[in-house]
């Protein structure tokens, strides 16, 4: 257990180190591409409730997934964690302007706030959901993997699969 905490921990620095590379306009030009492949994926376009994990800088940028959710009509989830605990909720988001009155977290992440208890949790409301992070640590769109803090999960059909993106020039 170890040996794999450190090969994780290498693997980080190495991700971030790569990503610190790649220009603003790359990202910006591959998270476009990756969105473009996400709207056509037939999980997507069949999905109904979708859980997306808002980006930092260093992140595929997922403001194009959630325009693109409210403008298809899909019902969008994001994630609330406290800082003391790995525990997370997916809460709804109720509108493209309702991001900009979600508090900042210590990462510069906007949630909603540990007050905000008014929220729809996507687990609790039943119904399977598409879950996609924008991931660091993670594998291309078709690749499955596993990411630290928060797991991507697919609740559909059996145990939870995780999906997750991440820039091509890092996963090369």
């Amino acid at each position: 257990m170890a040996a794999l905490r450190a090969a994780k921990q290498a693997l980080r620095k190495e991700i971030k180190k790569r990503v610190a590379t790649l220009s603003e306009e790359e990202k910006l030009r591959q998270s476009l591409l990756v969105s473009q492949k996400l709207f056509e994926h037939p999980r997507y376009k069949s999905s109904q409730r979708v859980a997306v994990f808002l980006s930092m800088s260093d992140e595929v940028r997922t403001e194009a997934i959630v325009q693109h959710m409210f403008s298809s009509g899909k019902v969008c989830f994001i994630p609330k964690y406290l800082s003391n605990s790995s525990h997370m909720d997916m809460l709804r988001l109720n509108s493209l302007e309702d991001i900009s009155s979600l508090p900042l977290t210590s990462w510069n992440i906007r949630q909603p706030g540990e007050n905000d208890t008014e929220r729809e949790e996507a687990l609790d409301t039943g119904g399977s959901f598409m879950n996609k992070s924008s991931g660091r640590l993670v594998s291309s769109l078709v690749n499955e993997c596993w990411r630290c803090p928060g797991a991507v999960r697919v609740p559909d059909r059996g145990s939870p699969r995780p999906r997750a993106l991440l820039f091509a020039s890092v996963g090369s």
